[in-house]
């Protein structure tokens, strides 16, 4: 199988100040307390994979499930939210260190008529309809032209204004800046770019509550690998950032995981100048939440400077990921696990069940002491294509 792998062998020994910046003391815990206070919140389930573990010689697999993250089937939320609530607050000069979601909703119902616009593939479009819906305010929405009909009703079925505009998931993010500069509307997007950071920063923020949730469910236990998808690469760099903060002893193998059609952060990587490299065209995978070209300039720096390792993916491992969770080993519990969810699972399996991949899995450390954790970080959130 033609899976790519590089080591990092920029990795610095020290988290850097690109982490402070996105993760500051006590950031995390002020964004889990905001997100117990969100309506209907509760964690999503942090899945055993024992059977699997023991089918593959290692001692343990964990899986957490975000297809059970509110209505939503997808973590995005976690960010969407978090975001729109500190924009609600700081427009409302409301102090952000305590804020709630009950004080955010009164708040937006204070102010003038906010619309938030955003580019999307699905997820993201979603996570902002839904909590602009909570908020009583109005949402836009841009999609790229690959979009499915299924991700686009799904995001007008939080009552947000949706369209497909021509081209990439980059370009449909142009579209949406230029939409908000010219309708003085308030972009609520996940990458970022000079002039445009203190939004994408309270995203990434938000993503941190899906690891923090994580480990106090795994209680004394610890993982020594994590792998994690990359799209613009922020869930990455935030869950980076979280782990970068820990005492070094505890720190996982931090392995990132890219479509081979979408790879920027692989070919940033490989290119070796630490400079961010696009991938341009129209990022031909079934990964949709994942078919994106542009890194993020807040995502690249901790990654280039914190990761261990960056991997690039063909389709096939994805879809083994999604049938490997849909019909799991004996004893193990079924995850519905979407194309973008399950592509980590399917990765951790494919390295230690493929004599072909044997070299990758002995670079990353894995052995039978590994305790691996991935993330399904979304379940059938285009339900025609996870049926095919």
């Amino acid at each position: 199988m033609n899976v790519g792998y590089l080591e990092n062998r920029s990795r610095a020994s020290s988290p850097g100040a690109e982490v402070l910046k996105v993760l500051p003391e006590g950031a995390a815990e002020r964004v889990a307390r905001f997100h117990k206070s969100l309506p209907g919140y509760r964690p999503t389930p942090l899945v055993a994979l024992d059977a699997l573990a023991r089918r593959l010689g290692v001692a343990r697999i964990w899986i957490k499930d975000e297809n059970a993250r509110f209505d939503l089937k997808a973590f995005k939320v976690l960010g969407a939210s978090w975001a729109i609530a500190r924009i609600v607050a700081e427009r409302a000069g409301i102090d952000p260190e305590n804020l709630t979601f009950d004080r955010a909703a009164r708040a937006a119902a204070e102010l003038d008529a906010l619309t938030f616009a955003t580019a999307t593939d699905g997820n993201h479009g979603r996570a902002v309809a839904w909590t602009a819906q909570k908020l009583g305010s109005r949402a836009v929405v841009y999609l790229p032209a690959a979009a499915s009909r299924d991700r686009l009703e799904a995001i007008r079925g939080f009552g947000a204004e949706a369209a497909v505009v021509d081209g990439n998931f980059d370009d449909a993010v142009r579209f949406a800046a230029r939409q908000a500069r010219k309708n003085d509307w308030i972009l609520v997007q996940d990458t970022a770019w000079p002039g445009y950071e203190t939004v994408p920063i309270a995203v990434m923020q938000g993503y941190t509550t899906l690891l923090s949730e994580a480990y106090r469910q795994m209680g004394k236990e610890r993982p020594t690998h994590l792998f994690v998808q990359a799209g613009v690469g922020s869930l990455a760099a935030s869950l980076m950032a979280y782990v970068a903060r820990l005492p070094r002893i505890s720190r996982p193998v931090f392995i990132v995981v890219e479509p081979s059609a979408a790879a920027c952060f692989f070919r940033s990587a490989a290119a070796g100048d630490g400079a961010p490299h696009p991938v341009l065209g129209m990022h031909d995978t079934i990964m949709a939440g994942l078919a994106c070209g542009d890194p993020s300039r807040i995502a690249w720096p901790i990654l280039k400077r914190n990761a261990d390792g960056f991997v690039a993916c063909p389709d096939r491992v994805a879809i083994d990921g999604m049938r490997l969770l849909a019909e799991p080993a004996p004893g193990d519990p079924v995850v519905v696990s979407g194309e973008s969810g399950a592509v980590t699972a399917g990765l951790v399996a494919d390295l230690l069940g493929d004599a072909g991949l044997c070299d990758i899995a002995r670079r990353m450390g894995l052995d039978s002491e590994s305790r691996i954790l991935v993330l399904s970080t979304e379940g059938d959130t285009d339900p025609g294509l996870y049926r095919r």
